[in-house]
């Protein structure tokens, strides 16, 4: 029995993401078809304001809007985000844990590369303005990075297995990739899974700053995030969260829910290079990508479109296609990185773009990658620019490399259901 038809495979049957873009799976995926930036200069009085010129910043959103008024003290914004992604996800899948599923059977891995460090830089503050007793107890639950996994487990009534993965600019999607081999080995039957980041605080952006990592000099700044292009010189920092809520395609089957997409297989490496920097001949990210597709069971000429991870920083591009190149050989499939458009959610990316990618499969189109004008000679690939493309997808790839050498790949295919969106 191969991957693509096996009952146990893990399938994608709600989504919810919270990002520069806005809040909601669908409208986020159809702004990135129609080449809509969620990038804009820091407004006054954001706590970047006059630290840096451009930014991915997610709408307001109150602590009273995801939480009863007794749990809203100090819960830090990426969890927030967290709550709001998976109460949309698991009211996409029309999914209530306790009425279509055991709790027990349900597991969550909600990750985050840092967690609350905003609500750390505020308290570290209050304690050296104001003294010792500043320092909020509220602190620890407001800051720890398994907060967000806990607070969805909390409301949602969750009782199996709850993690949360750190691993920088790949936690969301090694949240997936665990998501998938809990389903795959039979324990559980439902995963809420994801990624969260609310990195926008002057420490956590002057730090990127001095490392030269961000985009600079750009007047607009919707043409400051330039994937692949030949005049790219950096990310723009952003803030947001994906959740996916995956299940064992049996136990969709069973209660009649549709899929977006199949989780078909996933990969893992680590460089084992430096801390900040890629392989320049992309081989731990190409092995990755073989790993996902060895798990799948499918060949790479079965892959039609790659979500690229994709940040517009020189080395890190051009490692990404030769690793690309490594693997797929001259046919690239099509290759976008939506970034472009949502910014670098750092933790929360690799989850937002599994959902695109699922998106992508579901929809038969691909979104493109704005600003780029003139692809860099050394990024020659098949690349959806301009506007998206019409093309029915039947395998599609993710992926998230980090700070650390982390390299995760997801492979997605056609939803196995027998129910259809």
């Amino acid at each position: 029995m191969t991957a693509r038809d096996a009952q146990s495979n893990a399938v994608v049957t709600g989504l919810g993401t919270f990002t520069p873009l806005g809040r909601g799976a669908a409208d986020t995926f159809d702004a990135l078809c129609h080449g809509k930036s969620g990038l804009r200069r820091p407004p006054a009085g954001h706590l970047l304001d006059g630290t840096v010129g451009t930014a991915g910043i997610a709408p307001d959103l109150q602590a009273s809007e995801v939480l009863p008024p007794s749990e809203g003290r100090l819960v830090d914004r990426f969890a927030l985000m967290a709550l709001a992604a998976a109460d949309d996800a698991l009211a996409d899948a029309g999914l209530v844990v306790g009425r279509d599923v055991d709790p027990h059977r349900v597991a969550v891995i909600v990750s985050s590369g840092a967690g609350g460090l905003t609500t750390y830089e505020e308290q570290a503050h209050a304690r050296v303005q104001r003294g010792p007793t500043a320092v909020s107890p509220y602190l620890l639950p407001g800051m720890l990075p398994n907060m967000a996994a806990a607070r969805i487990a909390i409301k949602h009534g969750i009782r199996g297995w709850s993690s949360a993965v750190s691993t920088a600019c790949a936690a969301g999607a090694h949240a997936v990739a665990e998501a998938a081999r809990l389903i795959r080995y039979g324990e559980a039957d439902v995963v809420v899974c994801g990624g969260a980041e609310a990195p926008l605080n002057p420490t956590s952006a002057l730090a990127f700053s001095h490392a030269r990592a961000l985009a600079n000099g750009w007047e607009d700044p919707e043409a400051a995030s330039r994937p692949f292009d030949r005049r790219r010189n950096g990310f723009v920092l952003a803030e947001g969260a994906g959740v996916l809520v995956v299940e064992r395609v049996a136990h969709a089957d069973a209660r009649g829910a549709a899929g977006y997409a199949d989780i078909l297989g996933w990969g893992g490496t680590t460089d084992a290079h430096r801390p900040t920097a890629p392989r320049p001949d992309g081989e731990g990210a190409a092995q990755s990508m073989r790993g996902a597709l060895a798990t799948a069971g499918i060949a790479p000429d079965e892959v039609g479109y790659i979500n690229a991870h994709g940040t517009a920083t020189k080395l890190g591009d051009v490692a990404e296609t030769r690793a690309i190149r490594a693997v797929f050989g001259d046919r690239s499939p099509a290759v976008s990185s939506t970034k472009s458009m949502t910014g670098h959610l750092l933790g929360g990316s690799g989850a937002v773009e599994a959902a695109v990618c699922a998106l992508a499969i579901a929809r038969g189109t691909l979104p493109p990658t704005h600003n780029l004008d003139e692809v860099d000679p050394a990024c020659d690939l098949d690349h959806v620019r301009g506007a998206a493309r019409r093309q029915r997808t039947e395998a599609a790839i993710s992926n998230s490399f980090a700070f650390g050498g982390h390299n995760v790949s997801l492979l997605f295919g056609t939803a196995g259901t027998r129910a259809q969106r």
